[in-house]
């Protein structure tokens, strides 16, 4: 399918014969699991990193804010940079990058030092998340777009349920900077699929030329698609929430419900668990439901669970049974939203996808680390800033698809049925 874009290019949706090869699917899954892979895998060993680097918790805290910080700024630099450049180039560097940073924080002899290598990592990172979803974009359209994303999204997701299990079993047999080790292993594994696998999907003729200016040009060719904003802010907003429970998570269910490491790792895991049922279930509304009915039914779930989560943690308790259930009832709600708001918002800019990509991946880790430190506002004996905050930023997401709703046309909207 070929369409001229604003800019004057003319831009080709070329989905193969026989659609995305699996391989290539299950690479670009690898690549993004990466950094939810850089985040879960850690998170029951931030009591004994505290000990071992004689720390604060929140210093240890402050390792995942600089990797969410790192994986929102790289995005905005690696996704313009792969429109002009084409994708393989800075996938390849990202994913190599990703590899040595990751063997040096496995020996990182102080917290300021780790701090650091957590932002580059998370630079890196952001070449796998932002180019894989520019990638989809570059070879397929509409509801195959939509399928690839999906088909992805439950591949991803298998990520952070493997990761807290996991991370919990090598601290426990090895110690936290054996955490870092595992992770430079899958690095090496995705460094290896790009180089075998994953072949370049934006001809020369179709990059940006003319370095900083036509960048430039292309993000406002972006920003001022009001739809485009519409989606990726209530992504954001869901994203904010769903990271406000990451952070709080080690504290609340090890600290005030009192479950071991073992234990966590294993609740945690269960919540991934049902990030990717709602996937399975997102899957199968493709061919029977707009994109733009699912967005709005899932948020409006998700304003719901957030509300008896605030209820639950603020008025009854936190009860171990009722609070990791309501988790659980969230993370389904998020994976079932994942793989449309990712559709929605980068198909409305396929003139310039790596940097629509790009600011979709900064909204949502930005929003992400923005949320994370404020959970602990009240420090580790309350989850009610947890609550507040999972119920206020799925209420701000409910307000951006609201007033997205007053467009016309795109995907799933009214004027143009989703088509294929």
């Amino acid at each position: 399918m070929a369409f001229r874009a604003p800019d004057g290019f003319i831009r080709v949706a070329c989905e193969p014969p026989g659609g995305t090869p699996l391989v290539v699917i299950a690479t670009l899954a690898a690549l993004t699991a990466v950094a939810p892979f850089s985040i879960d895998m850690y998170l029951s060993a931030f009591p004994a990193m505290a000990r071992d680097l004689h720390t604060s918790p929140s210093s240890i805290q402050l390792t995942m804010t600089a990797f969410l910080i790192g994986l929102a700024s790289g995005q905005l630099v690696i996704g313009p940079l792969s429109d002009r450049c084409g994708r393989r180039p800075p996938l390849i560097a990202g994913s190599a990058i990703c590899l040595g940073v990751s063997t040096l924080c496995s020996v990182a002899p102080i917290v300021e030092i780790l701090i650091g290598l957590r932002f580059v990592q998370g630079f890196a990172s952001a070449a796998g998340v932002v180019i894989a979803r520019a990638i989809i974009a570059d070879r397929s359209h509409g509801r195959v777009a939509l399928k690839v994303f999906s088909n992805m999204t439950l591949m991803t997701v298998l990520a952070p349920i493997a990761a807290p299990i996991l991370g919990g079993a090598v601290v426990t047999a090895f110690g936290w900077r054996a955490v870092f080790a595992v992770l430079a292993v899958l690095n090496l594994s995705t460094l290896l699929g790009v180089v075998l696998f994953v072949g370049e999907s934006l001809p020369r003729a179709l990059r940006r030329p003319d370095g900083l200016k036509a960048l430039a040009a292309g993000s406002y060719l972006v920003l001022i698609n009001r739809r485009y904003l519409g989606y990726t802010a209530a992504s954001a907003f869901i994203s904010a929430a769903m990271f406000g429970f990451v952070s709080a998570s080690p504290f609340v269910l090890q600290d005030i419900v009192g479950l071991s490491t073992a234990a966590y790792s294993s609740a945690f895991a269960a919540c991934s668990l049902a990030v990717a049922l709602g996937s399975v279930v997102a899957r199968g509304t493709v061919s029977t439901v707009a994109p733009r009915r699912v967005m709005e039914g899932g948020v409006t779930a998700l304003v719901v669970i957030t509300a008896l989560i605030l209820c639950t943690v603020t008025i009854g308790g936190v009860h171990p049974v009722s609070t990791i259930a309501l988790m659980g009832c969230f993370m389904a709600g998020v994976g079932f939203l994942y793989g449309h708001s990712a559709m929605l918002a980068t198909t409305q800019v396929r003139h310039a996808a790596g940097t629509g990509s790009a600011i979709f991946g900064f909204a949502q880790y930005t929003a992400g680390a923005v949320a994370s430190p404020l959970v602990g506002l009240a420090g580790h004996s309350s989850a009610s800033p947890m609550g507040l905050v999972m119920f206020g930023a799925t209420s701000a997401a409910a307000v951006a698809l609201f007033i997205t709703r007053r467009s016309d046309g795109g995907d799933g909207y009214r004027r143009k049925p989703l088509r294929n």
